[in-house]
């Protein structure tokens, strides 16, 4: 029960400390979803707990159908890349580029910088509140100079990022060929551009792991007494021999306000973190993993067991 209170009141007292608006941290038990496209996959991991408005946009429309076949139509290299303007759709004359059917605009919801590798929506100049399907990946850290996307009208809503080896694809987008309104395209010899040689989304999987390790980094929601203290935490792993050993990184332990679908459990009795599902990569999941406590300053964890999932 000592770890518990422990970690309870270090929360706490890290929370007072914590500037809410800039925070750096994700919250987890989060969607993940994964597109896969002409240009290789890759993984957006949903902030929902931070920004359950857009982010409940956003997977609205992965739902209805509006993201599948659709291209990015916007690559500013050293700034942005973004999509979810338009799609390709089959029809009696053959394939055609139509705009994607939106739904009613959102309120803003600035909270996270847009920094390198951030997901957020964009919007019409000098109506804050005005963002509906297009969203655009951040190539740069654009929190600031020269771009200011954190205090430009009103601030651009980040709800998610990209994890995994996910920004090499949209590095490998900004390096394409551009038609002359920044369509990003695959080259050809044709004189031509051929619609199929945009940049096209072909599948979108969203998945919900109870954690996901990226960068070297666990992070989840964790259940550490009797479901009435709910912690975001992140465990960053420190040495790989000869145990794999993960430190708890206090800075950005947040205490829930309500309890994630799917939560790891700490046992005090025990020292063990049981974790359900642990995603590694777009294609790797791994199930009931289950760690240590080893040390108590500071917080250490081993790896004790894990199953193979898909």
């Amino acid at each position: 029960m000592i770890m518990a209170k422990n970690l309870i009141n270090l929360s706490y007292k890290t929370i007072q400390i914590v500037c809410w608006c800039m925070l750096a941290a994700t919250s987890y038990a989060n969607s993940v979803a994964c597109f896969t496209s002409n240009m290789g996959q890759f993984c957006i991991e949903l902030f929902e707990s931070h920004t359950p408005i857009t982010t409940a946009n956003f997977l609205n429309y992965i739902h209805n159908g509006s993201y599948t076949n659709g291209v990015f139509h916007r690559s500013v290299p050293g700034f942005v890349i973004q999509g979810g303007g338009f799609k390709i759709v089959d029809g009696a004359a053959g394939k055609s580029l139509v705009t994607v059917a939106t739904l009613p605009p959102i309120n803003n919801e600035f909270k996270i910088s847009n920094t390198r590798g951030t997901v957020a929506m964009a919007k019409i100049d000098r109506q804050p509140n005005s963002a509906t399907s297009q969203w655009f990946v951040n190539l740069v850290d654009n929190s600031g100079d020269p771009n200011n996307l954190d205090t430009q009208n009103s601030g651009f809503t980040v709800y998610g990022r990209v994890i995994f080896d996910g920004m090499s694809v949209f590095e490998a987008i900004a390096q394409l060929p551009r038609t002359s309104s920044h369509f990003p395209y695959l080259a050809t010899s044709e004189p031509q551009i051929p619609i199929t040689n945009l940049v096209q989304v072909s599948e979108i999987t969203v998945q919900k792991p109870t954690g996901v390790f990226h960068e070297g980094i666990a992070s989840f929601a964790v259940d550490i007494s009797d479901g009435s203290n709910i912690l975001e935490v992140k465990l960053r792993l420190v040495e790989s021999d000869p145990e794999l050993l993960f430190e708890l990184d206090s800075g950005s332990m947040q205490i829930l306000s309500s309890r994630p679908e799917n939560v790891a459990t700490y046992l005090p009795q025990s020292g063990e973190v049981s974790i359900p599902t642990v995603m590694l990569s777009p294609t790797t999941m791994i199930n009931n993993v289950r760690m240590q406590l080893v040390n108590t300053e500071p917080f250490q964890f081993v790896l004790k067991s894990y199953e193979s999932g898909n």
